[in-house]
């Protein structure tokens, strides 16, 4: 991103119960237009892990603690549906785990991650398509990586929460295209962050 097109002081900060783990496949991490690092950014109880290298072998067994649920995302239609009556079903805050890739990248991480066999896999309600045009994707229900976190974060967290963050992603979208030359205004400088959401 050109300096005059950042977006690090429109970031806004969430600190939630929930925690996200990003763990991408190692083809994904050098890609300027990987989103899933920005979410990062804003959820303060994030980490990021890296998947696929050979020198560095990926044990997420930690994560399977007691006093939290662990899930998985994953982009398949043989798991059940992230919603208010899965949440009911069990009270203990959650770790979110998301595979970042493209399609086949990551529901084959989803199925495959070491440590997290038992961990249960979800995924998103259908909703309104992509508004992520930099990258193609070849699955029509295909989504950027930040939206389906942020999507999962307005069914885990609150809707407060995800309207925040696709605030900020519109804003990523629009600068990226001005950046790549496919038009659009120049941003204006007031363009301000939402406020910071405390832990809920």
């Amino acid at each position: 991103m050109h300096n005059h097109l950042c977006i690090c002081h429109l970031i806004s900060h969430y600190e939630l119960a929930t925690r996200l783990v990003l763990v991408m496949h190692h083809r994904e991490v050098v890609k300027t237009t990987a989103t899933g690092p920005l979410a990062l950014l804003a959820l303060k109880n994030s980490e990021l892990r890296i998947h696929g290298r050979r020198d560095q072998p990926l044990d997420c067994s930690d994560l399977m603690v007691p006093e939290r649920r662990t899930l998985i995302l994953y982009p398949g239609e043989d798991v059940p549906v992230l919603d208010a009556t899965l949440l009911a079903q069990d009270c203990r805050p959650i770790t979110l785990v998301v595979p970042d890739g493209n399609w086949r990248q990551a529901s084959r991480m989803g199925r495959r991650l070491p440590g997290l066999e038992k961990a249960a896999r979800v995924r998103l309600p259908a909703g309104r398509p992509s508004e992520w045009g930099v990258r193609r994707e070849h699955h029509e229900e295909g989504l950027a990586t930040f939206e389906a976190i942020a999507r999962a974060m307005g069914i885990v967290e609150s809707r407060t929460v995800q309207e925040g963050m696709e605030k900020l992603f519109r804003q990523m979208v629009r600068r990226t295209l001005i950046a790549k030359g496919a038009g659009g205004r120049a941003p204006l400088p007031d363009e301000g962050r939402a406020d910071e959401i405390p832990r809920q």
